[in-house]
This record gives C-alpha cells, structure tokens and sequence, in this order.
C-alpha cells in the first residue's frame, strides 16, 4: 500500500491540555478508546511502512514504556515542545526520507485504511502536500469550521467546509529555510499553497476528533457501529 513512501511521523508529544483532566496523569496518545489506547490505534494504520517513528515530551517515559519491544522510533522533545513542523523537522534523521507520511494520534478512522486514499491520489509532479480531509458535517467530535475549500483540480486553499484530519504526505522540502526550532505544518502549507502545491483528498470513512474528553464516546460509537 505505502510502495515508494517509506516512513511515516506520528505525533505523540502534545500536553494534551483539551484533554485534561486525563492528561494530568497520561500523555493524551495513552487515552484508552475502546479498550486500547489511541497510539495504538494510530500505528494500527502505519503497519505497511518501513519506518515508523513516534515524537515524546509529555508524560514521554510512559509512551516509551508501552512502546518498548515494537518496531518504532523515539523522536524526543526532551528540551521543550517543537510543534508540528518542528518535530518533523527533528525527527528527519530517523525518517530518512525526502516524502514521508504523518499521522496525528487524536482521532479514529473507520473505512479505507487513511493512506490507502493519500497514496493513490500523491502525485509528486504537481503537489507538495496532500491533506486527507473530511467535510465538516461528517467530522464527529469537531466542534469548529473547516480549515479548507478544496477546488475541482484538488488543489486546496483555506477557509470552506473541509476538516484536516491529521493524515497527510509532505516533501520535507517544505521545511527549508523555516526559521526556528518550533514551529506548525500550517507554515509548510502555506509554502505549498503560495506555489499551488497543496492539495487535499477526501477520507470515504468514519472520523472522529478525539481531542477532548466528551468526544470519546463518540469515539466508541463510531467504531462500534456496523461499516459497510
């Protein structure tokens, strides 16, 4: 499935402060949802890639632990948070790759596995970056707007009724000559967009937003419920 896209970065390192108070106690990627936490649920989607490496700061030696003995990385954050674009712009040498895949950990799927949909759609001759998105009115436990409208071509600019949903391919390219340690993904893709390189496809699937306490039971529903 993944072919030529060899690794993937999954963030883990948040303080999870929507999250609280669970996360007094637990880095957000340890929040059980239906009986397994949601790292876990988030590398159950990254098993076709030969790399996987996982970013830590919050609460980072509890991950670790539950980590240990599997085939991922440790990217750590251990003299502060990096953000998006900063961890991934840490962890290069892990990744070893000039197109990696990322994946955020707050948030569960059902339907298609979300890479299936990002790597048949990549077309590297023309996009820099492509967001797998949802609209806004099937985004469960999303309480804003979209981030982005989307045009015939694919291509994406911001505003509309899409929803990022924390799936994506980049060129790491995109990170060049961004300044800082710790910055957000939302700088590359601005890049991307000033150069009509960013474009998006849309997840045929369930998602929800696991970003706060009262969306885990949505969260359970959505993946108790029958899927065709």
């Amino acid at each position: 499935m993944t072919g030529d896209l060899p690794a993937v970065m999954v963030f883990a390192a948040g303080l999870g402060t929507r999250m609280a108070p669970l996360t007094r106690t637990m880095p957000k990627p340890m929040v059980p949802v239906a009986g397994r936490p949601l790292i876990d649920h988030a590398l159950a989607l990254c098993d076709g890639f030969a790399r996987r490496v996982v970013n830590l700061h919050h609460m980072g030696d509890q991950l670790a632990r539950h980590l240990a003995g599997r085939d991922v990385l440790l990217s750590w954050e251990t003299d502060g948070l990096r953000d998006t674009g900063g961890g991934l712009r840490q962890a290069l040498p892990l990744l070893r790759a000039e197109t990696v895949a990322t994946l955020n950990t707050d948030a569960v799927w059902t339907g298609a596995n979300p890479f299936q949909a990002l790597r048949t759609a990549w077309a590297p001759d023309r996009m820099d970056a492509l967001l797998l998105v949802i609209p806004a009115s099937r985004a469960q436990g999303h309480g804003g707007a979209g981030d982005f409208a989307r045009a015939a071509n694919g291509s994406l600019r911001r505003g509309g009724h899409l929803v990022f949903t924390g799936a994506q391919i980049i060129k790491t390219a995109l990170l060049d000559g961004i300044e800082g340690d710790a910055f957000s993904l939302n700088l590359a893709w601005n890049i991307a967009a000033s150069r009509h390189r960013l474009f998006g496809v849309e997840h045929s699937g369930g998602w929800c937003d696991v970003g706060h306490p009262a969306a885990i039971p949505l969260a359970e529903e959505l993946l108790s419920a029958p899927h065709v």
